[in-house]
């Protein structure tokens, strides 16, 4: 990062996408490495998921299917039944087995990516054997933003369902025509969107105040929700570009992968969304550290790059972070 930090805050959306690239492309050598060892692994866990999850899913549609039609008390019918009961609990141990590695490897790749840039912006020599010596004492701290942030995604959708149900009971027995409801419904979902996009900026800034601030938790979902003010309108952008590769990628994929296609367009189209969602993953991460960066240039709080380069190097067995007089600076003149 080449830009003193007074200049940051005057990046906009297109500038924020130009300092990303910028960044992985210079340093193409370490991210390159990060990518191999942790962000590869979390894509293929990711497009594998879908299609093993798929397979038994459909298999299990298809033997219901046949115990519908098949006379019970019979063996074919024990049998079948024992199956969809195995396959059932095959399919939720894979789910669990699924949920804990993606996890994991986004906790690492995040903690990899976030200490790469901080290093980068103080100047400080990095290589990956400090990386990855630093990653696994960096993660238990994300982990426990992580759920925060889960509990807080579970609160609100309970909560929007709740509201559902309410204004479904109370409203739709007074207005009775089809068009009506269509439309309530549609600014319904609307607005849960737009909740749910800011409950997830502020869960990707709060990743990366755990990494750099001594603020985990929901201290640091508190921290970065006074952050994005004023750079919400750019950062809402830049996650829903950011979403839309990433959703396209995953439509691609359902469709010519899990789908039944010939084997040499499953195998082509596999690679290709393989290629890009590695790519959109580092992106993302990358992006979502500049964006820390940039707003806090915006609210004229300074980063000490000697400060900040002196906690990086400060390992004595656990992971200490930046404390916040030395993140939190004083305020300078814009």
């Amino acid at each position: 990062m080449d830009r003193e930090q007074e200049e940051l805050q005057f990046l906009g959306f297109f500038g924020i996408f130009k300092e990303s690239f910028k960044i992985i492309l210079t340093w193409r050598k370490i991210f390159s490495k990060i990518t191999l060892a942790l962000i590869l692994p979390l894509s293929f866990i990711f497009l594998a998921h879908m299609q093993i999850s798929q397979l038994i899913f459909f298999n299990i549609l298809d033997n219901e299917d046949a115990l519908y039609f098949t006379q019970s008390g019979t063996p074919k019918h024990d049998k079948l039944s024992d199956n969809i009961s195995a396959e059932w609990t095959a399919f939720w141990l894979f789910k669990f087995a699924y949920f804990t590695f993606l996890l994991i490897f986004s906790l690492l790749s995040t903690s990899a990516v976030v200490y790469t840039i901080a290093c980068i912006y103080t100047a400080k020599p990095i290589t990956f054997k400090k990386i990855m010596s630093v990653v696994p004492k960096v993660w238990k701290r994300l982990m426990v933003t992580f759920i925060w942030s889960f509990a807080v995604v579970v609160l609100y959708n309970i909560v929007s369902i709740v509201v559902l149900i309410i204004l479904s009971v109370t409203l739709f027995n007074h207005v009775p025509a089809a068009g009506f409801r269509i439309l309530f419904l549609v600014v319904l979902f609307i607005l849960y969107s737009v909740g749910l996009l800011y409950i997830t900026i502020v869960w990707h800034l709060a990743s990366v105040i755990s990494v750099l601030e001594d603020f985990y938790g929901i201290k640091a979902m508190m921290k970065s929700k006074e952050l994005i003010k004023g750079k919400m309108g750019i950062a809402a952008a830049i996650f829903i570009v950011v979403g839309i590769c990433f959703v396209g990628i995953q439509f691609l994929f359902e469709i010519f992968v899990v789908l039944e296609w010939t084997m040499e367009i499953r195998i082509g189209m596999g690679l290709l969304c393989f290629l890009l969602l590695f790519k959109v993953i580092l992106f993302g991460l990358v992006i979502q550290t500049v964006l820390y960066f940039v707003c806090k240039s915006y609210h004229h709080e300074n980063i000490d790059k000697s400060s900040l380069s002196d906690h990086l190097d400060v390992y004595l067995g656990e992971y200490i972070p930046l404390k916040s007089k030395d993140v939190q600076m004083e305020h300078f003149e814009a």
